[in-house]
């Protein structure tokens, strides 16, 4: 019976620091980064806001924690990367293409992530890099999976992916901050989009027949 109160206390704590933490992202979401003030932010999960500070030592705290338990971009382990190979090996240009659509069209459903991306370019943040730098770690780990392919060629692979990743962010930015139209294509319909995902099937099937080994 003794244990109850501390069991009470503790689910508790977790039911507010998870209210906490909702809260920074649906704020996120309909005011980006400049609305997260601690009164918005404790109004929004309903608890007492110096309850952020005893939680998370403060606001800082808050905020990166809630970074770290994002997971926009794949945060993989060796172990989960390793289980990539072999598709990789039997069909990398279908694997790339697949890759690169499905997250040309996370992006564009979520709006956290995108505003994730726009914090990222607008301030330096600890908890922003370390995000940053746990996806170029992914990244690399598939990168040298597909060494087979390219051989020393990589890096101009690397160069392509780069354009292509950057290039979907900032489509799927544009159409959801400035507007649909971009290159005189609609990017909010259906068949908008269509185009955009034609294009990244050609140019990974071009990148592949140009530089693969």
């Amino acid at each position: 019976m003794e244990r109850k109160p501390a069991s009470g206390s503790l689910r508790n704590t977790k039911r507010s620091k998870k209210k906490f933490l909702e809260a920074v992202g649906k704020i996120l979401k309909t005011k980006g980064f400049t609305g997260l003030k601690v009164n918005d932010i404790a109004a929004k999960a309903g608890v007492d806001k110096k309850m952020i500070y005893i939680y998370f030592g403060g606001m800082d705290g808050l905020i990166d924690e809630y970074i770290s338990t994002q997971d926009f971009w794949m945060q993989a382990t060796v172990e989960e990367v390793e289980k990539y190979k072999p598709q990789i090996n039997i069909d990398g240009q279908s694997f790339v293409e697949d890759m690169l659509l499905s997250q040309l069209e996370y992006v564009y459903h979520n709006k956290e992530a995108q505003k994730l991306l726009i914090w990222g370019l607008s301030e330096p943040r600890k908890a922003l890099k370390k995000l940053t730098d746990a996806r170029e770690e992914n990244g690399e780990r598939l990168f040298k999976l597909m060494k087979e392919t390219f051989g020393e060629r990589l890096d101009e692979f690397r160069a392509v992916m780069a354009i292509m990743v950057s290039g979907m962010y900032y489509v799927n930015l544009y159409a959801s901050m400035n507007g649909s139209i971009f290159c005189g294509l609609d990017l909010n319909t259906p068949k908008g989009r269509e185009y955009i995902k034609r294009a990244t099937s050609f140019l990974v099937k071009q990148t592949y027949k140009k530089l693969q080994k």
